[in-house]
């Protein structure tokens, strides 16, 4: 069964993210794990700018519990890229994003997938309610 590649249409705001040397593995192109750094980012640089999250300070914290991707073609150093980022699911205190991949100027994802962020207070490591400054922001993308 062929899978479905997502188109940059399906994600509602874009990040550019800069290839490492050190992304590269022995055989030319950025290694998996890596692409979840990229997911990592894209996610936690739209919390920071549009939400308001304070990293250091935020009483309330997102852990990630779930996570998954799936690779379509191949991105190597000195690529340019840009992570595609959307919300597929806002529950109380969780959020799934979906998240993709894309070279610059390509319509077809490289790589997409998604993870789940579950915010917690941050001493008592218990769910809390997603902050609402945050929820705004997160809403905003909601698709």
């Amino acid at each position: 069964m062929k899978k479905q590649i997502d188109s940059r249409e399906a994600y509602k705001v874009f990040n550019t993210i800069t290839t490492r040397w050190s992304d590269n593995d022995a055989y030319g192109h950025v290694n998996n794990v890596t692409y979840y750094s990229y997911f990592d980012t894209a996610a936690n640089c739209y919390l920071i700018e549009e939400g308001g999250l304070d990293i250091v300070n935020s009483p309330a914290i997102g852990y990630v519990v779930s996570s998954a991707c799936e690779y379509h073609s191949a991105v190597a150093y000195p690529d340019k890229i840009e992570a595609g980022l959307r919300v597929d699911r806002l529950g109380n205190s969780s959020v799934q994003y979906g998240i993709a991949i894309f070279k610059e100027g390509e319509q077809l994802a490289a790589a997409q997938g998604h993870f789940v962020h579950v915010f917690v207070d941050r001493v008592t490591q218990k769910p809390v309610p997603i902050p609402e400054s945050i929820r705004t922001a997160l809403e905003k993308i909601l698709c």
